[in-house]
């Protein structure tokens, strides 16, 4: 199972999320959850400056390109942060869930 999360350093709402999502992470990694982080930021340094100083230790992509990132578009993000639980197919089964609603449904899910 896979959570992509879009965000941006310059976004207030993710930034203030991403301490649940550490959390997530360090929870469920080792029971199958994967997490790519999708960055609607423009400029390297503060995305790269953000991953570190939030401590986001899992696969990071951005195009640089703002609302213009070709993954944001292809999952019709038009606000962030967002977020959508895929299967091991890939298919979307939730989105847009946050804090403890995004933890109770990902073990949830890893229960089953």
């Amino acid at each position: 199972m896979t959570i992509v999360d879009f965000w941006a350093s310059w976004c207030g709402p993710c930034r203030k999320e991403n301490p649940n999502m550490v959390a997530i992470y360090k929870e469920f990694h080792s029971k199958g959850l994967n997490i790519v982080g999708v960055s609607l930021d423009k400029e390297a340094k503060a995305w790269k400056e953000a991953i570190a100083k939030d401590h986001l230790d899992w696969t990071q992509v951005s195009h640089l390109k703002h609302w213009e990132e070709p993954i944001a578009r292809q999952y019709n993000v038009e606000s962030i942060p967002a977020t959508f639980i895929l299967d091991a197919s890939g298919k979307v089964i939730a989105k847009d869930l946050r804090g403890a609603d995004l933890r109770n449904k990902i073990a949830t899910l890893l229960a089953k």
